[in-house]
């Protein structure tokens, strides 16, 4: 197989937010296309976080061994696999590490090093606009440089398992995605933040949660028989609150994020219409939102343990 994998994947962090779509199992951004992919035997799951152009990609390489130029975006990647050694040179500087899961990569936006990593790789790719770092550190009300270190095989557990986790979580449900990818971008840009820069910066806590009048509002964008935007921008904007703020305030005033909320809110919609009426599993998961009947018994199940058919049955 191509072993240039690796440089030819982030090449691709520099495509137009608009070409970075919501896509299957596989998909590519058109930039790169599909023989591109056939040749370098590398399968991709990918998907837009938000309109600053942030993605995430599921990759799987055969070796690297190749220079890597300068990217527009920070690149943080998470290992999933057997334990292995690597190498990074960048000038004449010579960094060498143990990937192991529960490592992360992170490649600083303008960084060009030389990667060696002489067997398969199974990662998780991030591409963080600097924008979107700038944007989460000013609404963290933080003081301190907002640019990231480089690592190289780092022990970082936590930001690891964001990743590896964030890869496959979407249900299916146009809502809980987008409140999902919206969440996820600013908690991995305030992780980064907090563990990987040069000075970590103190982010201010919040002092309180949201007003009744402005949780009954949200509450109300996001109940699934209303219309209106559900985006964590809208949300946010509505409470008068920047979307980092707004997210640590509905969780004090819930004890759930946005997400989760909505989420459970699905959940028991679900369950009123499968014990309260007749109606087909699959007319419910229309009626909810979700794209698929699939979609939506594996969300279902996800959160009750149980296929919504089953769950049927034993609740009436």
């Amino acid at each position: 197989m191509n072993k240039h994998i690796l440089c030819d994947s982030l090449e691709d962090a520099s495509v137009a937010p608009e070409a970075c779509q919501v896509g299957p199992a596989n998909a590519e951004h058109p930039h790169a296309g599909t023989a591109t992919a056939r040749v370098l035997g590398t399968t991709a799951f990918r998907m837009a976080l938000d309109t600053s152009g942030a993605a995430i990609a599921h990759r799987k390489y055969e070796r690297v061994h190749h220079v890597c130029g300068p990217k527009t975006h920070h690149v943080i990647m998470a290992y999933n696999g057997a334990v292995q050694r690597m190498e990074r040179r960048s000038g004449r500087s010579v960094a060498t590490g143990t990937f192991h899961p529960g490592a992360v990569i992170i490649i600083p936006r303008g960084s060009s090093s030389r990667w060696d990593i002489p067997k398969p790789v199974d990662v998780v790719e991030f591409y963080l606009p600097h924008a979107t770092l700038e944007r989460v550190a000013e609404e963290a009300d933080t003081a301190g440089p907002v640019n990231l270190l480089e690592r190289t095989a780092h022990p970082d557990p936590v930001t690891s398992q964001l990743l590896l986790t964030a890869a496959d979580v979407l249900e299916g449900n146009e809502a809980a995605d987008t409140l999902f990818r919206h969440q996820l971008t600013s908690l991995l840009a305030t992780r980064l933040l907090a563990a990987h820069t040069g000075s970590p910066p103190m982010i201010r806590p919040t002092m309180g949660g949201l007003s009744p009048k402005v949780l009954s509002r949200a509450i109300e964008r996001l109940r699934p028989d209303n219309d209106a935007d559900v985006s964590l921008a809208a949300l946010a904007s509505d409470a008068g609150l920047s979307r980092f703020h707004f997210c640590r305030a509905f969780k004090k005033s819930t004890g759930l994020s946005p997400h989760a909320w909505l989420r459970q809110n699905r959940l028991e919609e679900a369950k009123n219409m499968l014990r309260d009426t007749d109606a087909s599993v699959i007319s419910v998961a229309v009626a909810l939102g979700y794209s698929s009947q699939t979609a939506f018994a594996a969300a279902f199940r996800k959160l009750s343990g149980e296929t919504p058919s089953n769950w049927r049955r034993r609740a009436r």
